[in-house]
């Protein structure tokens, strides 16, 4: 999922995922050594804005599930599309 969003963003095309699979990708990045998640987002409050996820502590960020999904995975583009004090974070780890 990530890797295609890396490319419809890249060409502007939008994509509405579904809800019960953007949870699972959530939660799977969260854990994923590979994506990096949990580091990358750790003592960060993630709060989705288009579906019911909220996970973590300390200063908020929001944004669509899709945009949380592509920060978690380090991808620095994403960050404009999200709001929050805790974006400062993500953006010092990006």
């Amino acid at each position: 999922m990530i890797h295609q969003q890396d490319i419809r963003r890249t060409l502007s095309l939008p994509r509405t995922i579904p809800a019960d699979r953007l949870v699972v990708a959530l939660d799977f990045a969260r854990v994923a050594p590979l994506i990096g998640g949990a580091w990358h987002t750790r003592g960060v409050r993630r709060i989705a804005t288009d579906i019911d996820w909220a996970v973590g502590q300390g200063p908020e960020v929001r944004g669509t599930g899709e945009a949380l999904l592509m920060a978690m995975a380090r991808r620095p583009d994403a960050l404009a599309d999200l709001t929050g004090p805790g974006l400062v974070v993500l953006d010092r780890r990006t």
